[in-house]
């Protein structure tokens, strides 16, 4: 007689190895239904933006082939997860549910009145953590508070001993002779109507084995170099695994012992990673213990900043026409590809909250939106970051030149020109400031300033000093 089965709840966490929750099930040698509840609605504010439901559809296709191929079948459902799981649970005649941790608020929320609704019911729920190196509860400082500035936060966990990847013996696996019903992926309706998405097709193989691949070739190619390389957008300097571990096809335990392995995390460009990956460690800190961070600035006195509503701005930024050729090239990157680099993140961001006075939160939803990355700790970090409102934030005085920004980390101008074509003409001396050209000079290059390629939305001494008004005004209330 097969013995009762065990409900895995996948959320995002969407991979076979390293998956704490899956291991402990299959251990038991009971038969796994793997379950995925659409329920948008219980991220409230947050629920996925389209670029993120392509990159999620693209997963879930993925991890039910994975399971497919083991012999078992991913179940998919929508609704509320409570209800769902209860449905699940009289049908199959399960008695045991586990899944791993989710940090961000209210999910986190919901997840507890889920296990105690579930285990009054008598039924055994397990819940693990397959997504961190260090749950936010475990991290405090001296005072016994969290931490809000990130090198002493490092300086706390860095030498901590990280988890053993958790092995999974496949073969083990177990699964239920009949299952219940399913919804077919397409039923979920996570592809959006607009067209633009169609484009990822070709700039993201989307599944856990893709996932292994680009941590392979970074650590072969791009390691030692990154903490150069990192800065230069024309550049494959980067790991790109920032959609992967937003939805879980890779883990950060996976990550750094991998680096681990290959490199003296004493080497510049390998430290330098691990860093990014406990940066993000960071950020769910920060969201774990200020869950309000999403919508209001961490640093209370910034609730007064005299921002400025202006459509017409926020257009000409969200579309790359601002007349700042790295910063265009940045947000037409992102609506063609899904994906940022992240120097150029920094850019655009003190662009919008700075020389254009513009809410840091509009631009947090609109990379919401047009991220296939988009993760609500690291978004909502980097945003206060940006807007000097948030936990170890740039002071707000500290105004990127979008000008000198594309000299430094572009010379030649080869990003924006990839991006940005209308100016595949101008030469590096003119591709950061095309306005400096002269009429001459402009024709000879075939642009027509104004026409061809906008003029810059504001001047750039001109947004600074409006920037540092504002902070004045705020410091003086």
């Amino acid at each position: 007689m097969q013995k009762s089965p065990t409900l895995l709840w996948f959320r995002d966490d969407l991979r076979l190895a390293d998956n704490s929750a899956l291991a402990a099930a299959t251990e038991l040698g009971s038969p796994i239904i793997p379950i995925f509840i659409w329920a948008p609605e219980e991220a409230a504010n947050w629920a996925p933006g389209a670029a993120s439901k392509w990159f999620l559809s693209q997963s879930l296709e993925s991890l039910s082939a994975e399971f497919r191929k083991h012999g078992g079948e991913l179940v998919i459902r929508k609704g509320d997860s409570l209800k769902t799981l209860t449905e699940i649970i009289e049908h199959t005649g399960a008695k045991r549910v586990f899944w791993n941790r989710r940090y961000a608020s209210p999910l986190r929320e919901i997840d507890t009145v889920i296990k105690r609704a579930l285990r009054n019911d008598g039924i055994e729920v397990e819940s693990f953590n397959s997504s961190l190196l260090n749950e936010p509860h475990t991290v405090s400082n001296g005072a016994g508070k969290p931490y809000k500035v990130y090198t002493p936060y490092w300086k706390k966990v860095k030498d901590r001993k990280i988890e053993p990847i958790t092995e999974l013996d496949y073969t083990s696996m177990e699964f239920p002779k009949e299952y219940p019903r399913t919804l077919a992926l397409e039923e979920l309706n996570l592809l959006p109507s607009k067209q633009w998405p169609k484009k990822f097709n070709r700039c993201w193989e989307v599944s856990e084995e893709a996932a292994q691949k680009h941590l392979q070739v970074f650590l072969d190619h791009r390691a030692e170099d990154y903490d150069v390389a990192r800065d230069i957008p024309n550049k494959k300097g980067t790991s790109s695994l920032s959609p992967y571990l937003r939805w879980g096809l890779i883990g950060p335990r996976q990550i750094i012992h991998a680096l681990k392995s290959k490199y003296d995390m004493n080497t510049v460009g390998p430290e330098t990673y691990s860093k990014e990956i406990y940066w993000r460690e960071f950020a769910y800190n920060v969201l774990y213990h200020y869950p309000r961070t999403p919508d209001m600035p961490l640093q209370e006195k910034y609730s007064d900043f005299p921002w400025e509503s202006d459509d017409e701005l926020m257009s000409s930024w969200q579309s790359g026409q601002t007349g700042y050729p790295i910063v265009d090239a940045g947000m037409r990157q992102m609506y063609q590809t899904g994906w940022m680099h992240n120097r150029v993140r920094m850019i655009v961001s003190s662009l919008l909250v700075k020389h254009l006075l513009q809410d840091w939160r509009e631009g947090a939803r609109w990379f919401w939106d047009s991220l296939v990355d988009a993760d609500l700790a690291s978004n909502t970090l980097g945003w206060q970051w940006s807007g000097g409102c948030g936990a170890d934030a740039a002071p707000y005085f500290r105004i990127f030149n979008p000008i000198t920004q594309g000299k430094k980390f572009d010379p030649d101008g080869e990003y924006v020109k990839q991006w940005v074509p209308e100016l595949s003409n101008v030469p590096p001396k003119y591709i950061h400031e095309p306005w400096e050209a002269s009429n001459h000079e402009l024709e000879c290059y075939g642009l027509d300033l104004g026409t061809d390629y906008p003029k810059p939305v504001i001047e750039h001494s001109l947004g600074r000093k409006r920037a540092l008004e504002a902070l004045a005004t705020l410091k003086n209330s």
